[in-house]
């Protein structure tokens, strides 16, 4: 395959390739279980160009959105977002024509909540899973809220806490830029943030300090469940660079006790394999 000079493909490394192989383990559970049942919808919010590059090897691997077409028994129905139009064209180009696949170009915010939740309805027997993985803090609360009210839709979900720390979550708060706190506030869904990722706890003096990356993940799963609405969030995977550090954190919610149950199992085999 010959490199598109217009078009920036993404580089990965070994815990992208841990993160694909999650998807594409638990997408092959949740089809098997779900065909004949329910009509089931896979959805992936920044699909990207479909194809992606290995850091270390320079060789070519397979996006979520091009192993999600391999699932067997197939999902009835694919939706795939994204906001840069060269990633998205380049996607459609390597899907071909499918009556089963609809590609959207566009803000997934505003295209999710307006044209394809809609389409997955508790009530008319239909089932989503919906893959959310920005690149750091481009989604909005509205979204996961909106998921976890339909009881229909479960979510995969990249916490981009490096985006956060390295834009927000600063030791002193008052430098960040009112943006960038904007931004934080559309992810969490206000300002609530600031109570978990400062505290006065862990001092005798009273200062106001930065709290660790655990906790701010174990504040936002507490939120998807008390206020999002998802019944079953398993703790999150934490996902590093070659170095060590979290760079997000992958979460799974649900409304399902089974979906759970296979989610733990597999999440609980990757969290230990060590760093590369």
């Amino acid at each position: 395959m010959t490199r598109n000079q217009a078009l920036k493909f993404d580089e990965i490394g070994y815990w992208t390739e841990i993160k694909l192989d999650i998807i594409r383990d638990y997408a092959a559970a949740y089809s098997k279980i779900l065909n004949g049942r329910f009509h089931h919808v896979y959805i992936d919010a920044f699909s990207g160009a479909g194809k992606h590059i290995k850091k270390n090897t320079n060789e070519w691997v397979l996006g979520i959105p091009l192993n999600a077409l391999l699932i067997k028994p197939p999902f009835k129905e694919f939706h795939f977002i994204d906001l840069d139009s060269a990633k998205a064209d380049h996607l459609k180009k390597l899907i071909g024509e499918r009556p089963d696949v609809k590609a959207h170009q566009g803000d997934c915010n505003r295209i999710l909540l307006e044209k394809v939740f809609p389409l997955v309805q508790y009530k008319d027997y239909r089932r989503g899973l919906c893959l959310l993985d920005p690149y750091g803090l481009h989604l909005d609360w509205d979204v996961m809220a909106a998921a976890g009210k339909m009881k229909s839709i479960e979510i995969f979900l990249n916490f981009p806490v490096a985006d956060m720390n390295r834009n927000v979550l600063w030791r002193n708060p008052d430098g960040v830029a009112p943006a960038d706190i904007q931004r934080m506030n559309g992810f969490w869904g206000d300002d609530s943030w600031r109570k978990i990722a400062y505290t006065k706890d862990s001092n005798l003096y009273g200062w106001e300090e930065k709290t660790d990356n655990e906790s701010i993940a174990k504040g936002f799963r507490e939120r998807l469940k008390k206020i999002g609405g998802f019944a079953y969030v398993p703790e999150p995977l934490p996902m590093r660079n070659n170095t060590g550090a979290i760079v997000y954190y992958l979460f799974f919610a649900s409304p399902n006790a089974t979906a759970n149950r296979i989610v733990t199992h597999i999440f609980t085999k990757y969290r230990n394999k060590g760093i590369r």
